[in-house]
């Protein structure tokens, strides 16, 4: 054996000659993951051979995770297609969804399929911005005033210097917050198709330099939380972060009988009384009765930062009963997510399997023009979000709900 082997480079960790992060500096990445999995096995008595069993060079995900063991293996299926009349999306598309929620992907199937028979959705993003807000210490208030006077008298210098760091990032603005003697600015980019956290992050820190070297404000922290990233926030909620983006749909009464089983009037009558009463008297930032499952499984399938989910599910589902002339009652449904952080490159988008599940869907890698990619798969996926409210609000209008998860055994 040689210093390459798995057998000797996880005595060298357990005789403390090695740390785990260090593997890769002695042998390649597969052979460092090999590794891992026989010290982890030895000390916890698991079996990794499952975990072992992955489909992809363990030097692709070098970008995306570290000490490596393997890969987690989650279920994929695939809804639709559905036919979305977009800003970027135009066509059939099918939705790939990772999960292992049992009745979620023929939940998501069956509403795409009553959307298409109506003739497909429209959707839109009608906002694009992804934050960074980081905070400032001041004196006091007269300090703070100085502070956000400046930064408003020269956005274009601190567009400069936030642009300098990226090829395709365009700050857009930045929203100046006062409390006491903390300063926040929330700056806002277009970062075209990539998701762009980091873009967003390394810009920032960029143009804090100036706004430091310019005003008494002294920076405290990159991140204020006023972003506001990964954690529940009515600022994201009420402003937008990432995309904000609505899909809609008309669906005529004689289809909503047919295919869903109720009526438009008792499905819109559901939604007042559990998506809009009742998510305002739990004091929910979500006004929608599952939003984050459609989002969290189309983020695992396509590479998306899973985390951001929680902003995803800022979605407000209204479902509405329109009379014609006639005298039929049509349904009309929508879906407003007002944070969807979505990119068809870096991150995740780069893993095998997160590219194949965008090749589905058609938008693998960038746009043309830049961004259009990412707009269509936040289109693509309110379009899912919208069939998920749909068949879920008509399973509970029909009643049918218990005994669909019970029929499908879930």
């Amino acid at each position: 054996m040689t210093d390459a082997d798995p057998e000797t480079l996880a005595e060298r960790v357990r005789e403390g000659e090695l740390r785990f992060h260090e593997l890769e500096e002695r042998a390649d990445h597969d052979t460092a993951a090999a590794a891992r999995r026989l010290v982890v096995e030895a000390e916890t008595g698991a079996d990794l051979e499952t975990i072992g069993d992955y489909a992809f060079p363990a030097e692709a995900a070098e970008p995306n995770v570290e000490n490596m063991i393997g890969a987690a293996q989650i279920p994929m299926g695939v809804a639709g297609p559905v036919t979305v009349d977009g800003g970027a999306a135009d066509g059939e598309y099918y939705l790939p969804l990772a999960t292992t929620e049992g009745a979620l992907l023929a939940s998501v199937n069956r509403g795409l399929s009553v959307i298409d028979a109506a003739g497909g959705s429209t959707a839109r993003v009608t906002k694009n911005g992804m934050t960074r807000a980081p905070v400032f210490r001041v004196d006091g208030v007269a300090e703070a005033a100085e502070t956000v006077e400046w930064v408003e008298e020269n956005f274009e210098a601190l567009a400069e210097a936030a642009e300098s760091t990226t090829n395709h990032g365009e700050l857009l603005g930045i929203e100046p917050y006062v409390v006491g003697d903390s300063v926040f600015l929330r700056f806002a980019y277009d970062t075209k198709d990539a998701m762009g956290m980091n873009m967003a992050t390394i810009a920032t820190e960029k143009a804090c330099e100036v706004v430091e070297a310019e005003t008494p404000a002294s920076l405290v922290a990159l991140s204020g939380n006023l972003c506001s990233d990964k954690k529940p926030a009515a600022v994201n909620a009420v402003e937008g972060r990432g995309r904000s983006v609505t899909a809609d749909v008309v669906i005529p009464g004689e289809l909503v009988e047919e295919r869903l089983h109720t009526t438009a009037k008792a499905i819109a009558e559901a939604n007042t009384r559990k998506n809009l009463i009742g998510s305002a008297k739990a004091g929910s930032l979500g006004f929608n009765a599952h939003a984050a499952n459609v989002v969290g499984a189309a983020f695992l399938a396509t590479g998306q930062d899973e985390a951001q989910v929680v902003e995803g599910a800022n979605t407000i589902t209204t479902m509405d009963a329109r009379e014609r002339e006639d005298g039929t009652t049509d349904l009309y449904a929508s879906v407003s997510l007002a944070s969807l952080e979505v990119g068809t490159v870096g991150g995740g988008t780069k893993l095998p399997t997160q590219a194949e599940a965008l090749e589905i869907i058609g938008l693998r890698g960038g746009g043309d023009p830049a961004g259009s990619n990412a707009d269509a798969l936040a289109e693509v996926i309110a379009t899912g979000a919208l069939a998920g409210e749909l068949s879920l609000l008509a399973a509970l209008a029909s009643r049918h709900l218990a005994s669909a998860h019970e029929e499908l055994g879930r």
